[in-house]
């Protein structure tokens, strides 16, 4: 178990569960949460109206960030943002972020070796909400590269 103290003081603890995740308990009262956004509709209604004036389409990274887009010299959301901007939803009961007040702030992918050596490798794949706080669902750091799938994967998986 490793402890954090944040800076009001709270005590939070990372227990290494033996699956790999992560039981992370400590003071709640006071904490904002994330959830992810779902683009697929707003996406979907892109596409199809690129696809009427035989426009090019965004990749859908780009996308995500260009429907959040705000002018600030006219004070205003880019055509973009308010045509599509609406129609980006959470995903219920899904959470992608947890920072308590006085911390710590954890989002997904953030590496967990901040906490301890104990972590080193872990990144935060999702949250789970339990009684006592929150099942930090976690993937190795590099297990990306062991993808025989992935364009440039440095592992070999297919020998």
């Amino acid at each position: 178990m490793i402890e954090y103290k944040n800076r009001y003081g709270d005590v939070h603890t990372f227990t290494k569960q033996e699956d790999g995740n992560v039981l992370w308990e400590g003071n709640f009262e006071y904490c904002r949460f994330g959830m992810p956004n779902d683009y697929s509709i707003a996406y979907e209604s892109y596409c199809r109206d690129m696809s009427a004036f035989d426009e090019d389409l965004m990749h859908i990274e780009d996308f995500k960030e260009a429907v959040h887009e705000y002018d600030h010299k006219k004070l205003t959301y880019t055509a973009l943002a308010k045509t599509y901007g609406s129609m980006v939803k959470p995903i219920p009961n899904q959470i992608s972020m947890v920072d308590p007040s006085g911390g710590p702030y954890i989002n997904e992918h953030s590496k967990l070796n901040m906490f301890g050596k104990e972590l080193d490798g872990l990144c935060v794949q999702s949250f789970k909400s339990v009684k006592t706080g929150y099942l930090i669902q976690t993937y190795g750091e590099f297990d990306h590269l062991a993808d025989g799938k992935t364009i440039g994967g440095i592992i070999n998986t297919t020998e």
